[in-house]
């Protein structure tokens, strides 16, 4: 049997095995690409393959990913800052609402008694006089409640807003509203609905999410004077980790994707990251207050949720809502007491607290004039000090009406304070301002009486006689 003669590597190989131990690690590894090649013909089976070494390639490709990397990482810290920044403005205009409703509740039920005198006397005297004087008070009240108006886009700005969340499906919420859209849009803009089969439920307060789909219709509208398509639609999404990871206050998990879209001018580059901010518009001056989108902004994060938009001018803006889905349940409602009706005089005694004078003192003027029996205090100390004098005296007080914002003691305290030396009393809380005290995730908490401000005599006189008449 002849032995094969052994040969010997050529010049070309032997530079080749020289390379690849130059690229070898130090455990005489090395990154490698084999491509196999065809069998070759010959005494003995022979199978060739290309053998290339990759490591350039692998580190072109780290190289890449850490520039990725690096990108997604400082578009999460852009939008971490942005939402420091409208979490900051938000605690402003919370703080300004709340100045702002005591300073309204005041406004309104000082006009609404002027209104009643000048009507008296319109219809007793010189009746055209009177009414023309009648009139130029109905403008103060009507710019009152546009304030007022004004004051909740602000709270919902800021998440200060208190909530009455539900187990909802949003489908129905678009579809119910579908009417009023048309009338908003007018009828040179085309709505396009498009909902979702078997959508999940959501946890939202129905009135904000009405408010966050005629926002975002009306500016929509106003992107297409010339006419165009505003389109809505929903669907399930599923938000994994990584999508997570890149927008700030989004968890993992099913979601609800609510979408309107618009065939609109279309929003700046240079603007499109201030179109969130209170009073930002880039309408015309006196076009629009600029609160449309913030207020959106503020709802969907209370709401536990994410907004973002999408811009090109000449083509159109997408605004994009996130909601958590739920698994809960839809809980019985009861039906809300009506507000808008004042019931019967009262006789009751009632402990009215308020360290704001002008507030203290039109509160406890209404209540008089219908009849109830009224005891004041400008603070909790004083409020205390009363209760007590009149414990002693075996006098009672039927109803503690107490702010919840107040210097020393808050309202909330000062109401234990109060049932520990009178345990049958009743409370009701009033505020402009009482989501960080009174609610849980911006829900009110359980058995919390609360009369928000601004306020009219017949909602007052009606939540007074409602606590009171509570077993």
């Amino acid at each position: 049997m002849r032995r094969a003669a052994k040969r010997r590597p050529t010049a070309e190989t032997q530079d080749l095995l020289a390379a690849i131990a130059q690229s070898a690690d130090d455990d005489g590894g090395f990154p490698a690409g084999i491509t196999p090649g065809p069998p070759r013909a010959g005494e003995s089976p022979v199978v060739s393959a290309a053998i290339r070494d990759v490591a350039e390639r692998l580190k072109e490709q780290a190289e890449g990913e850490r520039w990725r990397a690096h990108a997604q990482r400082r578009r999460f810290e852009e939008q971490l800052h942005e939402a420091r920044r409208l979490e900051s403005l938000g605690q402003l205009a919370g703080g300004v609402a709340h100045d702002f409703n005591n300073l309204l509740a005041v406004v309104i039920n000082y006009a609404s008694f002027v209104a009643e005198e000048v009507a008296a006397a319109a219809a007793e005297y010189d009746g055209a006089r009177w009414k023309a004087v009648l009139a130029d008070v109905e403008q103060i009240q009507r710019a009152a409640d546009r304030a007022t108006a004004l004051t909740h886009q602000l709270l919902a700005f800021g998440q200060r807003e208190t909530v009455q969340p539900t187990v909802l499906g949003l489908n129905e919420v678009v579809v119910d509203l579908e009417q009023l859209l048309l009338r908003a849009v007018g009828e040179h803009v085309r709505l396009r609905i498009r909902l979702a089969p078997d959508l999940a439920p959501v946890l939202a307060d129905r009135g904000q999410l009405e408010q966050v789909l005629v926002n975002l219709a009306v500016n929509a509208r106003d992107a297409m004077p010339r006419g165009g398509v505003l389109t809505i639609d929903t669907t399930n999404v599923d938000v994994d980790e990584e999508a997570a990871a890149t927008r700030v206050g989004l968890t993992p998990g099913p979601h609800v994707r609510l979408r309107v879209g618009d065939s609109g001018v279309g929003i700046p580059e240079d603007l499109i990251g201030r179109v969130f901010e209170p009073f930002f518009t880039t309408k015309p001056k006196g076009e629009g207050s600029g609160l449309g989108l913030a207020t959106v902004y503020g709802i969907i994060i209370q709401a536990g949720g994410h907004t973002e938009i999408a811009s090109e001018q000449g083509v159109g803006t997408t605004v994009t809502c996130l909601l958590p889905a739920t698994d809960e349940k839809a809980a019985r409602v009861d039906t809300p007491v009506p507000v808008e009706d004042g019931g019967g005089r009262g006789g009751e005694t009632i402990l009215l607290v308020e360290d704001e004078d002008a507030m203290r003192e039109v509160t406890r003027r209404i209540l008089v004039r219908n009849g109830y029996r009224v005891l004041t205090a400008p603070g909790a100390a004083e409020a205390i000090a009363l209760v007590a004098s009149r414990q002693r005296a075996r006098e009672p007080v039927d109803l503690l009406v107490t702010d919840v914002i107040m210097p020393g003691m808050q309202g909330r305290e000062l109401a234990n304070h109060i049932r520990a030396l009178l345990p049958g009393i009743r409370v009701a809380y009033m505020s402009g301002y009482a989501h960080p005290v009174l609610t849980t995730q911006g829900r009110l908490d359980p058995g919390v009486v609360l009369l928000e401000k601004p306020f009219s005599e017949r909602v007052l006189l009606a939540t007074v006689r409602a606590t009171l008449s509570t077993g």
